[in-house]
């Protein structure tokens, strides 16, 4: 994600701010200093970013011979048609069309602008150019950003959504497998336990977003804390793992590892359930407040993870726990016996999502798994609860 809001709600000022970041041309990032006047060029690049993994141009800009942009950042002069103009390059040039949300940021002045495009990864591939009907990709080398797709590669673009969810589950059914062996190694047995996993990762994954070999310093810069926890503890050692690294640990007898992958992966499975004396008689439960705080905490440090990943396409979302039928739920003085066998909740988002919307995020989440445990909360008590604690954890 290159920037920390959603692209319609960006500014003249915010595009100027994210340029002297000095963040270099990519396989997500391009800069253009005016809209090109060679139309099926600038086709190319919109069709090679929806065929890759989405990305994002930014007209207005110059680069330098390091692919940087290149101050002062002024923008482009205004034209109030420049959307349609580009809607049209879209319509007549690639084929299927690609759907783009296009910003014109204007200064204050209101004579100059950027223009922000975001590209999202499609599932609609292969998207061709042009009258020669050419399909490319974007490879984020300077001295050839897009490339003619080999006939070799057709299949798979033309397979693209089918072989990435195939992905998706191969790499989320490795995760949660380590969780598993790893209790195995410690002669600990989650018979009878419930079990939660909360994972985000791509929708549609293609390949690494980063070498496994920059994970530890990537994990250790996306740890979240606060008085009621830490995710990704630094603390503890690391777990290498095939393409990724895991953070494992046993504090009081909790155990839990929060893994990062390098496909984008981010996934926290732990042993929730516990005794306790309730109504003069020991039960096995689940506390409500519990799954709150590890599920803001979680979505915070994936947030960061995917955050330097710049990754800028759709996120898909799980959080899901077992044997939970005859828990006793417990929220502050409610509480209720759960008759559900396990609960899921699967949501689609993107990382803008997670920086702008996270609070309705989390409301909408805990609001839903505590119905589905048995526990009534209106939506202001999960509201104040939650906005506790966020405002303790960074």
């Amino acid at each position: 994600m290159l920037f920390d809001k959603p692209i319609h709600d960006l500014t003249f000022h915010d595009v100027a701010a994210f340029c002297r970041r000095q963040l270099p041309e990519g396989k997500q990032l391009d800069y253009k200093y005016m809209l090109p006047k060679n139309h099926e060029k600038f086709a190319k690049t919109i069709a090679s970013f929806a065929n890759a993994m989405g990305g994002t141009i930014i007209v207005g800009v110059q680069d330098d011979k390091n692919d940087k942009p290149r101050p002062p950042f002024l923008g482009i002069p205004y034209h109030e048609k420049v959307r349609n103009s580009i809607e049209d390059i879209i319509q007549v040039y690639i084929d299927p069309i690609v759907f783009v949300d296009i910003n014109i940021c204007v200064n204050d002045r209101g004579d100059r602008m950027f223009i922000v495009i975001n590209i999202p990864q499609s599932n609609l591939t292969p998207h061709l150019v042009g009258k020669s009907k050419r399909a490319y990709i974007r490879t984020g080398q300077s001295s050839r950003p897009e490339a003619i797709v080999h006939p070799e590669k057709l299949p798979w673009l033309l397979d693209h959504r089918k072989k990435s969810e195939r992905l998706r589950h191969i790499l989320y059914d490795k995760a949660e497998s380590h969780f598993d062996n790893y209790l195995k190694t410690m002669n600990v047995s989650a018979d009878g336990e419930t079990v939660c996993a909360m994972s985000v990762m791509p929708l549609y994954p293609e390949e690494p977003l980063t070498d496994y070999k920059h994970l530890p310093e990537l994990i250790k810069a996306s740890s979240a804390r606060a008085p009621y926890g830490v995710m990704a503890d630094p603390e503890f050692p690391l777990q290498p793992v095939q393409d990724g690294a895991a953070v494992i640990s046993n504090k009081r007898g909790f155990y839990r590892m929060t893994e990062f992958n390098s496909y984008g992966l981010v996934m926290n499975k732990q042993i929730v359930s516990q005794e306790e004396i309730v109504n003069g008689h020991t039960a096995k439960t689940i506390r409500i407040e519990r799954l709150a705080q590890n599920l803001t905490l979680f979505l915070l440090s994936a947030r960061k993870f995917l955050n330097r990943l710049s990754f800028g396409g759709p996120l898909y979302f799980r959080f899901k726990m077992n044997n939970t039928r005859a828990l006793r739920a417990l929220l502050g003085a409610k509480q209720a016996t759960v008759l559900e066998d396990y609960l899921r909740l699967d949501r689609s988002l993107a990382l803008c999502d997670l920086q702008a919307r996270l609070p309705e995020m989390l409301e909408d989440i805990l609001h839903e798994a505590a119905w589905s445990l048995g526990v009534q909360t209106d939506a202001q008590e999960m509201k104040t609860l939650l906005k506790s604690y966020l405002d303790e954890a960074h």
